[in-house]
């Protein structure tokens, strides 16, 4: 079965889900899991996966081995389609309603090394940024985790000492809870996303 939308009760079971975040509660409405929630996302990523590749549609458990905060579901079911080790393309849905974004998280530290060398590199450097200036002046949001000073063995006066900074590196679009997401034409908003964003996922995955 293709792609068709994902019902109004997916974002209205994460909505009851932050409230009681419990697993009674899970045992409740897992049907409402299966068919609202995880179906259509496996629907979504079978679609896109001729043009971009298998996706990942991470499990609803959350792992509390070390976590302060000890709910046992994840508030959001994400997808993720990786080209290179933690690097790609990701979509989500949750309360809020549907976001996509592209780029690497959670690296290591030779791939942050990797990274790093690239930026420095007058030449690839200059081109990620004009990479990620495109995709700000088309609406996408670049974000991801950054050092708060100069990472070891770079100047603060870098030109190029934001790039430096991330630690993760995303560039991503809000699609809410527009009557869209509730269609088929979300594919084509997420396909449209994802080959937006190649430029900046080619160009990490080659550093």
């Amino acid at each position: 079965m293709g792609f068709t939308g994902f019902p109004v009760a997916a974002l209205d079971f994460y909505d009851d889900l932050e409230m009681d975040n419990t697993k009674s509660f899970w045992a409740e409405h897992r049907a409402v899991y299966e068919s609202n929630v995880r179906a259509p996302m496996t629907a979504l990523v079978a679609e896109l996966e001729a043009e971009f590749g298998a996706a990942k549609v991470f499990r609803p458990y959350r792992d509390v081995r070390f976590a302060k905060d000890k709910t046992p579901y994840k508030t959001h079911q994400g997808a993720f389609v990786a080209v290179a080790p933690r690097t790609g393309w990701y979509v989500q849905v949750s309360a809020a309603g549907v976001r996509t974004s592209a780029g690497f998280y959670d690296a290591d530290g030779a791939q942050l090394a990797a990274y790093r060398t690239a930026v420095d590199d007058v030449r690839r450097g200059t081109e990620l940024e004009g990479i990620l200036a495109d995709l700000a002046a088309a609406g996408y949001v670049i974000s991801g985790e950054q050092l708060k000073t100069a990472p070891r063995g770079y100047d603060r006066e870098h030109p190029r000492i934001g790039l430096l900074r991330h630690k993760q590196l995303f560039a991503g679009r809000e699609h809410g809870f527009e009557p869209v997401v509730h269609t088929p034409e979300l594919l084509g908003l997420v396909r449209d996303d994802w080959r937006a964003t190649r430029p900046l996922v080619e160009w990490l995955a080659r550093a």
